[in-house]
């Protein structure tokens, strides 16, 4: 095992790296720690700062001075990472890769293909999601290797055991991804770990053995993340378990494209709405330039309780890019107006969010939610898991709440949401004590490593859905209907990552030697669905088509193109938490794999 166990917040406002020394604390859990982060934070000016903001900027050539840019460990003229990324890219728009992390996760897109910074002039060199977050990585990598590892190379952080963190929503597709961006980093032990898990962790490890007075039997906490890009949900259970308290993962919410991004746009239209023209005086580069002025004027407010107002500049246009700029203010009464009323309103436990009427032509770009209630999403979330909870009144209702994100630094945000949840309880529903919203995901992960070394209190659970693959049905084929599909589970709700298992049932067959699709599908409310469960029908608002995977299996010299092969299914969850499908032949030992990860760029 590794000297250190470190947790990396690959997040997409902000990433941040925390760690645990295991050789310096004996039997006792060892202290975590946040690593202060080297980053360009100025022209010739490299600080620490507690987090990298996730922001990556294309100079153009010649746009520094030569060695203005650089880092302790490399020259950093072709790309910039960070705070000073995040600050000049606001003023240059078109050379900033902002939110790579939701392009990561965005099926429609080719995520391995230079799309970013999306919209970019032509003669802007663009890089891939995935280069991207690998670069966010990178740098993380070679800040450890400068300030902890040394001349020590067992101390490279590419040799230590790595907790890397992504949405509990992410798909399969999104976690193999994330993987892969830290295989492109060089890190070697990659475990993945689910944000509002790590939250929950980096909890358990401020409070020590005191959680246990904080909660009790039967309770049921909720974690609410809402970050740059996602909002997430998890509940976690609070039992008996031999005369001590056991916690337990029980759901997780649906992928939902809400958090800050949407936020800073919101803002932005209603600052537009003060200077003469509105938003359509302006041009798309100082529309992407005023969402990022107005999430720095929103984080400034943050930061400052006691500001009524923060300034907030947009460029001008040709010859007169720094004379016809424009400048205007933010002031709290908007930030709160706009984000209690447009993010956080009150409603009912039955409401739902708007589905929104989709047109057939759209534009390619992160699909974000329709509707941006972030309170309307928890009670779909909160009724979606009262059927396999058996919750009475047609809905769960939690018994205190956990905070995580960035955007619940506003005390206002947090208060809404705890009005909320309080009026559907009928009574006061508490919040957990937080810590640092920047740093906790990492701490988190960090404690998790320890976790797994036998050291501080485990979380059950399990994956957070059950996986399905399609199978076509064998009924006689009748012109313009497609055949019926069956959803056989493969994966059940809440099996461990690492374990494996054969699918029981009737052979099937696997068709190899030409193009074919295999469907995927999941669910996270159908918890007591079981291995080798088919269901013949299901609603949209339980079972979600996944994305599919396209492939082509090879011919073997026992086999012809387009055969249909006899076989059983056996599933593994790896250690990352994907799936692996294996199709074995029931007449010899041919065997193939399906790896559910990303599809090519031309299948």
């Amino acid at each position: 095992m590794s000297r250190y166990v470190v947790g990396i917040d690959l997040g997409t406002t902000n990433s941040a790296l925390a760690y645990a020394d295991t050789g310096a604390a004996g039997d006792e859990l060892p202290p975590i720690a946040p690593l202060p982060l080297p980053q360009v934070v100025g022209l010739n000016d490299v600080s620490d700062r507690p987090v990298l903001p996730s922001f990556l900027y294309l100079p153009a050539a010649k746009e520094f001075p030569a060695g203005s840019t650089d880092l302790p460990w490399k020259s950093s003229s072709d790309r910039i990472i960070g705070a000073f990324a995040r600050e000049h890219g606001a003023k240059v728009p078109g050379r900033l890769v902002s939110s790579a992390k939701s392009w990561l996760s965005h099926n429609g897109v080719d995520r391995k293909s230079a799309i970013l910074p999306w919209n970019a002039p032509e003669d802007v060199s663009k890089i891939s999601p995935l280069d991207a977050s690998a670069a966010y990585l990178m740098h993380l990598r070679d800040a450890w290797n400068t300030k902890i590892a040394g001349k020590a190379a067992a101390d490279r952080l590419e040799e230590q055991d790595v907790l890397l963190t992504v949405p509990a929503s992410f798909d399969a597709a999104a976690r193999e991804l994330t993987v892969e961006a830290a295989r492109l980093a060089g890190l070697k032990n990659v475990t993945l770990l689910e944000e509002p898990q790590a939250a929950f962790y980096s909890w358990l490890g401020r409070e020590g053995d005191g959680w246990r007075k904080k909660v009790k039997v039967g309770d049921l906490l909720l974690v609410c993340d809402v970050g740059g890009g996602t909002t997430d949900f998890t509940l976690i259970s609070v039992s008996d378990q031999s005369g001590d308290l056991e916690l337990t993962r029980l759901a997780v919410g649906e992928h939902i494209l809400l958090g800050g991004d949407n936020m800073d746009l919101a803002l932005a239209y209603a600052v537009a709405a003060t200077i003469p023209g509105g938003m359509d005086g302006l041009d798309s580069t100082q529309r992407v330039g005023l969402g990022h002025a107005c999430r720095a004027a929103k984080e400034f407010l943050f930061a400052h309780p006691s500001k009524t107002t923060a300034p907030v500049a947009v460029l001008g246009r040709g010859s007169k890019v720094i004379g016809g700029s424009i400048k205007t203010e933010l002031s709290r009464d908007t930030l709160n107006s706009v984000l209690l009323d447009g993010f956080f309103p009150g409603c009912q436990i039955t409401d739902a969010p708007a589905r929104g009427r989709r047109v057939g032509l759209t534009e390619i770009g992160l699909p974000y939610a329709a509707d941006a209630a972030v309170t309307k999403h928890l009670a779909k979330f909160l009724a979606g898991q009262a059927g396999s909870l058996h919750a009475s009144g047609g809905a769960v209702r939690p018994s205190a709440v956990l905070f995580n994100g960035g955007v619940f630094k506003a005390s206002e945000l947090r208060d809404r949401v705890i009005s909320v949840l309080s009026g559907w309880a009928g009574t006061d529903v508490p919040a957990l004590g937080g810590g640092d919203l920047d740093l906790a995901v990492a701490q988190g992960a960090a404690y998790y490593g320890l976790v797994r070394r036998g050291k501080g209190v485990r979380i059950r659970g399990g994956v957070p859905r059950a996986y399905y693959v399609g199978i076509e049905s064998s009924a006689p084929a009748v012109p313009g209907v497609t055949p019926p599909i069956k959803a056989l589970c493969v994966v059940p709700m809440g099996m461990e990552e690492g374990t494996e298992t054969d699918v029981p049932g009737p052979e099937f067959g696997l068709i190899v030697g030409e193009p074919t699709s295999f469907r995927f599908l999941g669910s996270t409310t159908r918890r007591d669905d079981k291995v080798g469960t088919v269901l013949e029908r299901w609603t949209a608002d339980e079972v979600q088509e996944l994305e599919p995977i396209e492939t082509h299996l090879e011919v073997s010299d026992a086999s012809h193109e387009g055969d249909t092969v006899p076989v059983k299914l056996h599933t593994h969850v790896t250690e990352v938490g994907t799936l692996d499908l294996w199709c074995q032949c029931t007449r010899d030992d041919r065997r193939w794999k399906l790896e559910y990860n990303v599809r090519d760029s031309d299948a």
